[in-house]
């Protein structure tokens, strides 16, 4: 919380500047700048990080993978493809291009829980993984057939900007948008953590202790799906929050979900809204958050593969 209210004060008006009480008592554009411009933007980089690294942590423990990440199950690939089909076919809307990201995410996973439903190799988790991979793999295609088609000129920077991942652009309307569908999702995930420990164990284990691995796994992965899709029709491909923040989490609060989750949560939001600030204030022009979340994501995971002392809880 102390990050996020320096955040609202810090950035380049006009030149790289922090806001002060007198600038912002007489100064109204600096006013609308704060209120109407950054706390939304903000807002939306905290929900970003917290439902990420939430989704990231379901994910992981589900399949029992600790490189999965949110859109492992074609979601991710989805909504890039749905952003560029409405860049291309339905104009450059918000809302056309919010909408159609959602609706490929949902389609990516109803894509891969199908054919991982037919597949005949391998057990339950094997067979959603490696359908995972082969929707993400279509749709990744299909994108590239977009991109190929697009307009150089008009088109084809739109879809480049939009999958490097950034907020540049984001309002109250953008916000609010998504606010319900990850207040839900969140809310889903946050009261089933504890039981996230049980489905990281096989099938028979879990349902011996009394639960129902088959549908709290689907309800799990429709919440993080959920929540994911949200979050990346407003702000494009932003990676390895989803990967690298439920390794951290776990490290800090241990393998407990009970704990780990809410963990993951706080330090996702926290580390969105820093890479946020460093986007908006490194360079006079502005960095694709997506470039700065991988940049800084990819470091501390080599950090993290190489330090010895730092064990892996199960």
């Amino acid at each position: 919380m102390i990050t996020l209210a320096l955040s609202l004060l810090v950035g380049r008006y006009p030149g790289l500047v922090i806001l002060s009480p007198e600038n912002l008592s007489q100064d109204i554009l600096a006013q609308r700048l704060l209120l109407n411009l950054r706390l939304p933007r903000l807002l939306t980089a905290l929900l970003l990080g917290m439902s990420l690294s939430a989704a990231g942590t379901v994910f992981q423990m589900i399949f029992g993978n600790p490189l999965v990440e949110p859109g492992f199950l074609g979601v991710s690939q989805g909504a890039a493809f749905g952003a560029a089909f409405s860049i291309i076919f339905l104009g450059n809307i918000a809302w056309f291009v919010q909408g159609t990201a959602i609706f490929f995410s949902f389609l990516g996973l109803v894509f891969s829980y199908s054919l991982a439903r037919k597949a005949q190799y391998g057990g339950w988790v094997l067979r959603l993984v490696l359908s995972g991979i082969a929707v993400s793999a279509l749709f990744s295609a299909g994108l590239g057939v977009l991109k190929y088609v697009a307009d150089p000129l008009r088109e084809l920077p739109e879809i480049t900007f939009w999958m490097l991942g950034g907020l540049w652009s984001l309002t109250w309307r953008g916000f609010l948008s998504i606010l319900p569908a990850c207040l839900i999702g969140l809310y889903i995930i946050y009261r089933m953590r504890w039981r996230l420990n049980m489905l990281s164990l096989s099938d028979e284990t879990a349902f011996s202790l009394g639960i129902a691995p088959t549908r709290e796994r689907i309800i799990l992965l429709i919440s993080a799906t959920a929540i994911t899709a949200a979050v990346v029709s407003v702000s494009g491909m932003v990676g390895w929050v989803g990967l690298i923040v439920p390794h951290l989490a776990r490290r800090v609060f241990g393998a407990d979900s009970r704990f780990a989750l809410p963990g993951s949560m706080i330090i996702g939001g926290w580390f969105t809204v820093v890479c946020d600030d460093l986007a908006r204030t490194i360079l006079a022009g502005e960095i694709p958050l997506g470039i700065l979340t991988s940049l800084i994501g990819a470091t501390i995971f080599i950090v993290l593969m190489t330090t010895n002392r730092l064990k892996v809880k199960r």
